[in-house]
């Protein structure tokens, strides 16, 4: 006999379904995340990874099934779920043509940050790209452009943080 987890659920899916010209990409898909615990999603190239990520996030929406985060259903709470969520990407780029404490200046008014440019600093500092601080996005390496991404995700101390490959293009040493 299992026992019950009363920790607080922090992300659902019931039966994720999403179809593509009549191909799923994802099937009844569920799981249930409790705060504190980290999940991971393994499988093949075209396993339907990424199309989960984008259905919690709320960028494809779903063909079946219901989204929760928090307790509340993701379409009809979308916002006030997404303030509280980040995720970083390394299929997602910032724009190539600011500089890189300009795009997380942006990104940090958007957030509505208290005190931006401080937390912007800790968080170079601890992704260890300070240095970067003032180079143009877009001229950035993939492994660079990963930790800047990071720093983005951090910016509203998200309770849900969502990673679509974290460590893509990193050093082993900076992955760990």
């Amino acid at each position: 006999m299992s026992v019950p987890d009363d920790r607080e659920v922090i992300l659902e899916a019931r039966e994720l379904t999403r179809e593509f010209d009549g191909v799923k990409a994802l099937d009844k898909f569920s799981f249930k995340l409790h705060r504190g615990e980290i999940l991971g999603l393994l499988g093949a190239n075209g396993a339907g990874k990424t199309t989960a990520m984008n259905c919690l996030l709320g960028l494809t929406l779903p063909t079946g099934g219901k989204l929760f985060a928090f307790g509340k259903s993701l379409e009809e709470h979308k916002i006030e779920i997404l303030q509280k969520t980040n995720f970083s990407s390394a299929y997602v780029s910032l724009p190539g043509n600011l500089k890189v404490w300009q795009n997380l200046l942006v990104f940090a008014h958007i957030y509505g940050v208290p005190n931006p440019k401080k937390k912007i600093a800790e968080l170079l500092e601890l992704l260890e790209v300070s240095e970067l601080r003032d180079r143009v996005t877009g001229q950035l390496s993939a492994g660079e452009s990963t930790r800047v991404n990071l720093c983005k995700a951090f910016l509203n101390d998200p309770e849900l943080l969502m990673l679509d490959e974290p460590t893509a293009s990193l050093d082993p040493d900076i992955a760990d």
